[in-house]
């Protein structure tokens, strides 16, 4: 790789305008500490010390844009409800664009508060609804994408799929449609349900995983010749140009018609690896935009993905940190 000027790089990130569509929520911490046992069940009895609300799912992904320079927007849809109005105010905080969003009437807004003692997670409880948006939400967020394409001119629409019923195959097929027309990228965080309907897409991203479930096979080996084939699949299913597959403790891998390549992981100490596939969409996405360099996007989105996971909990890459690193280890 030729050398990188990784300042120039970075600045260019707040000439971007990025939109990022899929499932938000809310993501709650109750921080405590734990000094006896219950009397009524054999359950600790957490003192808690202090609450934190931050920005998850998809708007995660927004954060870790605008942590970066560039300019987020965000589009989804969610709840007309406290946990929805406190979302909004998170990410107008963090400088993400609300204009796009839709409060539903007949929908909860997703909030995931984790009960955390000594850095170590001990509960999650879930309010969400799992169901698709019905067809006048679907309607109102594909008439928000087509305003959104119109008035920003992005330059990469990301699909943030977690499974909880905004990114709907009508939804998907729609906006992939509207982004050919209006030549915008679309990179994708694909989940189960919807693996395959992401057809057409720039750049897919699942995680080892993901794939494994969506093609039904067995990687007896973590090695290009093996990772190939599977790109070689993904790519009959989904007549997509380029996989990038992040393969945990492996690196990362990625492919299309005119190069391949498997980076592997950089040793990290890691705490938490919620939030880390989110970092990594988001650098990628960020870095193809201003470079079109797949091995420069891969190589900086591995160490973002890693970076992130040395901290507890859902948090954004930071732009300062990132950069040294970068200087340090890539060129």
């Amino acid at each position: 790789m030729a050398a990188v000027n990784f300042y120039q790089l970075f600045q260019q990130f707040a000439q971007l305008e990025i939109g990022v569509i899929g499932d938000v929520m809310l993501d709650t911490y109750w921080w405590g500490h734990v000094e006896r046992i219950s009397p009524e069940a054999p359950v600790p009895v957490v003192a808690l010390d202090k609450k934190e609300q931050r920005i998850g799912g998809a708007g995660n992904v927004a954060l870790n844009l605008s942590s970066l320079g560039a300019k987020a927007s965000i589009i989804s849809v969610l709840g007309k409800d406290e946990d929805g109005k406190q979302l909004t105010q998170l990410f107008e905080q963090h400088h993400i664009n609300t204009s796009f969003l839709v409060a539903s009437n007949s929908r909860v807004t997703t909030n995931k508060t984790r009960i955390i003692s000594r850095n170590q997670q001990m509960m999650r409880l879930d309010a969400e609804m799992t169901t698709d948006i019905n067809k006048d939400e679907e309607a109102l967020l594909l008439e928000n994408v087509a305003q959104y394409i119109q008035k920003k001119k992005p330059a990469v629409i990301i699909f943030e799929d977690y499974n909880k019923g905004v990114l709907t195959a009508r939804v998907i097929e729609k906006v992939i449609a509207f982004c050919k027309e209006a030549g915008v990228l679309t990179t994708v965080d694909p989940k189960k349900k919807n693996f395959f309907a992401y057809k057409g897409v720039d750049i897919f991203k699942p995680n080892l995983k993901e794939v494994k479930e969506g093609l039904n096979i067995q990687l007896e080996e973590i090695n290009k010749e093996h990772l190939s084939r599977v790109h070689e699949e993904l790519k009959r299913q989904l007549s997509h140009e380029t996989s990038f597959i992040t393969l945990s403790e492996y690196g990362v891998f990625y492919s299309n018609s005119k190069e391949t390549n498997l980076l592997p992981s950089h040793r990290r100490n890691i705490a938490d690896v919620s939030g880390a596939g989110d970092t990594v969409i988001a650098v990628a996405s960020l870095v193809y935009a201003a470079t079109k360099d797949l091995n420069l996007m891969a190589s900086i989105a591995n160490l973002a993905g890693g970076l992130v996971c040395e901290e507890v909990g859902t948090v954004a890459i930071k732009k300062e940190r990132l950069l040294r690193e970068c200087e340090a280890v890539i060129n």
